[in-house]
């Protein structure tokens, strides 16, 4: 999986934007998808850098396919 790294029992991401209005727009899309898809990710926010944890709490905070999928979900937004 692109960028992502797997580590005690979550997929983790750092993305670094522009500035601060790029990362929070970057932060409003990843929402959307999260909602879309009842899976939220535990992230945090400093400036122009945006780092991203997913594991499923319902599967004992695992890594599980839901997962991977709002990953991949998130690695689309930046191609496009």
């Amino acid at each position: 999986m692109q960028n992502w790294i797997e580590d005690n029992n979550q997929l983790k991401r750092n993305f670094e934007f522009k500035d601060f209005v790029e990362a929070w727009d970057f932060m409003s899309q990843v929402a959307s998808l999260a909602e879309e898809m009842g899976h939220h990710p535990t992230w945090t926010n400093t400036y122009n850098k945006v780092e991203i944890r997913l594991s499923t709490h319902d599967a004992g905070d695992k890594v599980t396919e839901k997962d991977r999928e709002l990953a991949k979900k998130i690695n689309q937004l930046l191609e496009s």
